[in-house]
């Protein structure tokens, strides 16, 4: 069992509501979510728990959704945000991005962002399903370069349509001016679990990782695979870091409905509370044992398995709501 799990991380999931309808969604937003925004004044009483306890310049705030753009207050929220104490940044699929609202989340305290980009336009529109999609996104980073001071990066889902075009995007990327580029593959969860054209096979799996590992050597762009599993032998070629789950260790999250959980990648129901009847940080402090003692893990495919102490049971949101691993990636790429 973990003893120390200092909160390092928030997501807030802010929003269920999206512009977008992505084939490789986990969670299955939509324009009109049958869960209404979560008033902003639920998520700061959050904050007052947390700084409370801890200093809040140590946390970093991540507004998530859905779309946090779909939100007509989100810079108020923000500004708030900011004006407790929290430095924050968000995820966005770019669509609504305007030069004006950038502005005003520059000024509302934003410290960084991260843009989805799936492809060049073809397939980026197609994985998006909206025709303007990509031009939106590439407008986004060509704003984002004149603004020195924010710290930017670029998340791909590599999935069957854009595999043989990875060398493509990068050189496209370099050509916008940027610098950090992560990568993620699909697990299967939400809609990205029924569609085959999603899904590589297991030796299209192994060339994403020769491709990261070769554009890391190469040192033009820097690219990291996310901390979606263990990897093997590939294990200090793919990322900054070696392998591990930070879920309920140093990650939390607030979900749209109050519950109390960890990455937002989770699907399944490993929530500790709720924000609506606990406080946050006393879930924080003596709850999460699922996620702070992984022997429970133990046990199925990863009963015999020699790599178990380094990967304790790969990452949680690989966990069905019975616990079941739903991916190993040491199988798939041995």
């Amino acid at each position: 069992m973990l003893q120390e799990h200092p909160l390092q991380q928030l997501f807030w999931e802010c929003t269920l509501r999206c512009n977008l309808r992505c084939r490789h969604c986990g969670s299955d937003c939509k324009v009109q979510a049958t869960q209404a925004d979560m008033p902003k004044e639920d998520f700061l009483r959050v904050l007052d728990s947390i700084a409370a306890h801890t200093d809040p310049h140590q946390v970093f705030v991540i507004i998530s959704g859905g779309e946090p753009l779909m939100r007509t207050d989100l810079e108020e929220c923000c500004a708030e945000i900011y004006a407790k104490g929290f430095p924050w940044g968000m995820v966005t699929n770019g669509l609504a991005l305007t030069s004006e609202r950038l502005v005003r989340l520059v000024k509302a305290g934003m410290h960084s962002i991260t843009l989805s980009l799936d492809g060049l336009e073809d397939d980026h529109n197609w994985m998006r399903g909206n025709p303007q999609s990509f031009q939106r996104v590439d407008h986004a980073l060509t704003m984002l370069t004149r603004i020195p001071h924010i710290t930017y990066d670029v998340v791909t889902c590599v999935n069957r349509r854009n595999l043989t075009r990875l060398a493509l995007i990068r050189q496209y990327l370099i050509s916008k001016g940027v610098r950090l580029w992560r990568i993620f593959t699909v697990f299967p969860v939400g809609r990205a679990a029924t569609d085959p054209e999603l899904q590589l096979s297991d030796e299209e799996f192994r060339t994403v990782f020769d491709f990261i590992r070769d554009t890391r050597h190469e040192s033009a762009i820097h690219l990291e695979y996310g901390c979606e599993g263990f990897l093997g032998n590939y294990e200090g070629e793919v990322r900054d870091h070696l392998y591990t789950c930070q879920a309920g260790i140093t990650i939390g999250s607030v979900l749209i409905d109050g519950s109390i959980s960890a990455c937002t990648s989770i699907r399944s129901d490993y929530h500790q509370g709720n924000i609506y009847r606990d406080d946050f940080m006393d879930v924080w402090e003596h709850h999460f044992q699922p996620y702070r003692n992984r022997e429970w893990m133990h046990t199925g495919p990863c009963a015999d398995c020699q790599l178990f102490r380094y990967c304790q049971g790969n990452g949680m949101h690989l966990r069905d709501a019975e616990g079941r691993l739903l991916l190993c990636h040491v199988r798939r790429l041995v």
